[in-house]
């Protein structure tokens, strides 16, 4: 049977005067956590020839501020149900060796939370700290909080002084626990004791420092049993207390269907819709003038390590674990998963692509380097280039069908930054065979013109960046495919491609 032929044409519809939202910048966040060799020998590994003299991996960090990562969340994740923080602070000798359940390993705590804050000065980037609320407690949450951002003259504000750091850190944003609703948690609850606990807790840090904002967790994917009354019953017994709601999510391709993976952004788009008419179902019950945002802390690819993880040996130190080589299809999706989120800017207010560096990550090491994973481009030119507002964005595509429903050819989304007079079109064309010719009325935008077409593309969807071949897949200048004439942009998007495109008055 012959293939039916697809008109390869998009058009993208925008209006200057249609925003959805002012981008919040911490969209573009990132994970670390005690988890296989994000911390040891990702971020932090002493007597390393890139280590500088606190042990910081120095090719990392200009790796990370290259993306120019925002906010980074510590230090779970799983790890932190059983993390007892005052076990991460003070003389790295006085330090206790845990058991540490939820990967299996044995902590060292030799990176802690002092630490953490340090690094964070160094690399550029702000805290996103999660209190432990599986084995532990509101008064545990009051005391970090204490340790933390009060500036002295408390107990746990004259340790920290103590252990070497005179001025609060002054942590602003906190997550309150860690997939609760998950059985495989540590502490594991049920929405109303979750609920109420994360009340209580949000409730009494806001004590401490009114300050600071707080996120609860909500379902730990879209495929929980109890998803939706999960994000009802936290709601209705936190609301007061609360600023944002979690949601996590991954995707992988174990079945080798790339059209059906890279249609997994139309089930993102679906769970973020779902998550904010239960946010909002919530207010009108409570008759309620406050709206909870969203904070989608844990986003990606992962399936690829999933066997080999299974042979883990138990109880060693950072072992290999959760090393997904991600390859070009995996970009092509980090790409749409992007451009879902800043669709949703409006609520959207927090993100996290799990995890930073090793872990199922866009940055790898070894004792010898440290090179950037395929995923690392579209995060990257998101970060650097997505910042402004986000335009109501129009995409007239072609679409196919696929297990998450009607799926688009094109995912697209265009930002604008009034205050530097540049518009920035985010476009994945998930064609695998046809390039497809994009346009766009701009005669809103008089005089600007195209100063930039980057596009990441591969003969090969399985492509992979390594050590030794770690320009195998990068961006590459397609400029001259675009230009705007009498005010309408016309581009090639190639097929299977990840397009920056920038224009500048």
């Amino acid at each position: 049977m012959k293939k039916a032929k697809i008109d390869n044409k998009v058009q993208l519809c925008i209006d200057r005067d249609f925003t959805i939202s002012k981008i919040d910048e911490r969209i573009y966040g990132s994970f670390i956590e005690h988890l296989g060799r994000a911390v040891y020998e990702g971020i932090y590994q002493p007597g390393n020839k890139f280590a500088d003299k606190n042990g910081y991996r120095k090719d990392v960090m200009k790796l990370i501020k290259e993306i120019g990562v925002p906010i980074v969340r510590y230090p779970g994740g799983n790890f932190v149900s059983a993390f007892n923080w005052e076990d991460s602070v003070g003389p790295k000798k006085d330090r206790p060796r845990r058991l540490e359940l939820a990967w299996g390993v044995v902590e060292t705590n030799q990176f802690g939370l002092d630490e953490f804050m340090d690094w964070c000065k160094k690399v550029g980037t702000k805290p996103m700290y999660a209190v432990n609320l599986g084995t532990r407690g509101i008064e545990d949450a009051k005391n970090v909080i204490e340790y933390c951002n009060i500036k002295s003259g408390t107990k746990y504000s004259d340790m920290r002084i103590k252990n070497g750091a005179k001025d609060p850190y002054n942590i602003k944003l906190w997550c309150l626990g860690n997939e609760m609703d998950g059985p495989w948690q540590m502490g594991h609850m049920t929405a109303e004791e979750y609920g109420l606990k994360a009340g209580r807790a949000g409730h009494i840090m806001k004590l401490v420092d009114p300050s600071i904002e707080t996120v609860v967790c909500g379902s730990s994917s879209l495929y929980m049993n109890t998803y939706g009354q999960w994000e009802r019953i936290v709601l209705e017994n936190s609301y007061d207390t609360t600023d944002y709601l979690s949601l996590h999510t991954y995707y992988g391709n174990a079945e080798n269907d790339t059209p059906n993976f890279l249609a997994s952004s139309v089930a993102m788009d679906q769970f973020i819709s779902q998550v904010i008419s239960i946010c909002d179902y919530v207010k009108a019950v409570k008759r309620s003038k406050k709206t909870i945002n969203l904070s989608f802390d844990e986003w990606n690819v992962w399936y690829h390590s999933n066997e080999q993880d299974k042979k883990l040996e138990k109880w060693c130190e950072h072992p290999h674990q959760l090393e997904d080589v991600y390859n070009f299809e995996d970009a092509l999706l980090v790409g749409s998963m992007l451009i879902t989120l800043l669709r949703h800017a409006d609520r959207v207010k927090i993100a996290c692509l799990a995890q930073l560096v090793n872990v199922i990550a866009p940055i790898m090491t070894s004792d010898t380097g440290a090179w950037r994973q395929t995923i690392f481009y579209p995060y990257m030119q998101a970060s650097v280039y997505g910042r402004g507002e986000v335009l109501n964005t129009v995409v007239k595509t072609p679409t196919y069908e696929s297990k998450h429903g009607e799926a688009p050819y094109v995912d697209s989304v265009v930002v604008t930054d009034e205050e530097n007079e540049t518009l920035t079109i985010f476009a994945v064309n998930k064609n695998l065979e046809e390039d497809f010719e994009l346009t766009c009325d701009l005669r809103q935008y008089a005089g600007y013109k195209v100063v930039e077409h980057s596009v990441l593309t591969h003969k090969d969807l399985k492509a992979e960046n390594t050590e030794k071949n770690p320009d195998n897949v990068k961006p590459v200048d397609f400029t001259k495919s675009s230009k705007v004439d009498k005010g309408i942009l016309t581009s090639k998007l190639p097929a299977k491609s990840w397009n920056v495109i920038r224009l500048a008055k």
